[in-house]
């Protein structure tokens, strides 16, 4: 029999940088990268290996021996247990440098993309309780911390109304609190789970797909409207009607009370039906006098005060005068599309989601914007020269991907098609910086702006212009 291999543990070792994915970064005597979480720049820590690698080692930090001055205290009780906020150690004005730095390192150093001018990140006004959406599971076998699992005493309640742990697709953390949505999230939330406890309403159970409650969604629009939607995983008309009624009852703000009833093993509810229970099917968003209804199944941006950010920078890199052709692809619910329209001549969008172009059309026709049309199928399939022949060569391209980048498809129909100007807006600067160097043949950097959208996260947007050569 083999012996076991010792990982090994590193003593008094620096953290010099924070990383992609919210890992922050030291290096071990041996010259190799060590990925740390809930370590901040500048702290002293001894560290265990728990992976090691070719090139680096993942590790534990088992103590800190002098923290950095980058630190601050983390507002949220559950921090280090929740996967929510891994940042919310680190100082505000610390997450953006960092974040502004993954973003050039990502351009600059390893896509070789030469920026022209580089416009300092744009911070997000709210730190906390930023976001508009929150979705919160059940479970009846909630996580137990260390200090219950060696405990003598006998926990009866096991129910919890909160996140999964980070890798562990089974176990809920029972959240107490949460920072990231304003109320009433946090009161509905708590209310929820003790009045289903006190009703013996069963929780759900993942590994045996079994239990009534699977989730509860929150969203929140800056017009002061709620909308709160409970997913079952099984018809129970008298159990349903006893919770829709306690939290109809106890929150009259809640403009939107609608419910799921999914026996799917997986609990996405866009291939389900929405039962609309009290009030109205939608909320509604207001940006700029346009006005957008947000149903349970609509995607709109989480953080609405800093996606307004993210749409005017956008606006301006673009350069609008009025006589501009604009193909906005990746449109979505079309929200970008009919915020720069009015200072375009025309708009196309283009979205593969037929439930978010039928958004787009209604939004659209309810803003009494006329110069705005929205088409539906796969990019790489749509945009093509049959398409931009139909609809006309674009002044101005503005494309918002999804996190894997555009299809190279689409990158050779936007370097056939040669527009003046692309404003490429990114969640994800590593596959943006791939598109850019593709671009680069006929295309120049000549902007480029990140954007913080998510506060105590390491996401970062990412906004480029770029125009012809």
């Amino acid at each position: 029999m083999g012996r076991k291999k010792t990982k090994p543990f590193f003593e008094n070792i620096e953290v010099t940088g924070a990383g992609a994915k919210g890992k922050s970064i030291a290096k071990a005597p041996d010259g190799k990268v060590i990925f740390l979480t809930n370590a901040v720049p500048g702290d002293v820590v001894d560290i265990q290996a728990y992976k090691k690698r070719k090139a680096f080692y993942e590790g534990k930090i088992m103590a800190i021996k002098s923290y950095s001055d980058k630190r601050t205290e983390p507002k949220c009780i559950h921090f280090g247990v929740c996967g929510g906020c891994k940042w919310q150690a680190m100082g505000y004005e610390h997450q953006l440098y960092f974040k502004e730095q993954e973003v050039l390192n990502n351009l600059q150093r390893i896509g070789k993309v030469y920026i022209e001018e580089i416009i300092p990140i744009a911070a997000s006004a709210e730190q906390y309780f930023y976001r508009n959406k929150m979705e919160f599971s059940f479970s009846d076998s909630r996580w137990l911390s260390l200090d219950e699992i060696q405990s003598e005493t006998t926990i009866d309640d096991r129910n919890a109304l909160g996140f999964h742990i980070p890798g562990m697709w089974d176990k809920i953390l029972d959240l107490k609190e949460c920072h990231l949505q304003a109320e009433p999230s946090n009161s509905i939330r708590l209310a929820v789970r003790e009045f289903a406890t006190k009703q013996g309403l069963p929780f759900f159970n993942t590994r045996n797909q079994e239990g009534l409650l699977r989730t509860l969604m929150i969203r929140t629009s800056s017009n002061g409207q709620f909308m709160v939607l409970v997913q079952f995983f099984y018809r129970d008309d008298e159990a349903i009607k006893s919770l829709m009624e306690f939290i109809k009852e106890s929150f009259p703000e809640v403009t939107s009370l609608q419910y799921v009833i999914n026996s799917k093993g997986n609990d996405t509810i866009y291939d389900q039906e929405v039962i609309c229970y009290h009030g109205q099917d939608y909320i509604e968003e207001e940006m700029e006098g346009l006005r957008f209804k947000i149903n349970a199944k609509s995607f709109y941006q989480t953080n609405a005060a800093q996606a307004y950010e993210l749409y005017k920078i956008t606006r301006d890199f673009a350069g609008l005068t009025g006589e501009e052709l604009v193909y906005d692809l990746y449109t979505g619910t079309g929200t970008i599309a009919q915020f720069v329209a009015k200072k375009a001549k025309k708009v196309i969008g283009v979205e593969s989601v037929p439930e978010a172009i039928a958004d787009a059309k209604s939004n659209a026709k309810n803003n009494n914007i006329d110069n705005a049309e929205f088409y539906v199928g796969d990019m790489k399939k749509v945009f093509t020269e049959g398409f931009v022949a139909t609809h006309g060569l674009p002044d101005v391209v503005i494309t918002d991907p999804p996190r894997d980048g555009m299809h190279k498809d689409v990158v050779a129909q936007l370097l056939a098609i040669k527009a003046k100007r692309i404003v490429y807006v990114s969640c994800n600067s590593a596959t943006q910086a791939r598109d850019l160097a593709l671009l680069d043949e006929t295309y120049k950097v000549v902007k480029s702006q990140a954007v913080d959208m998510f506060p105590q996260t390491h996401h970062v947007e990412n906004v480029v212009l770029l125009e012809l050569r």
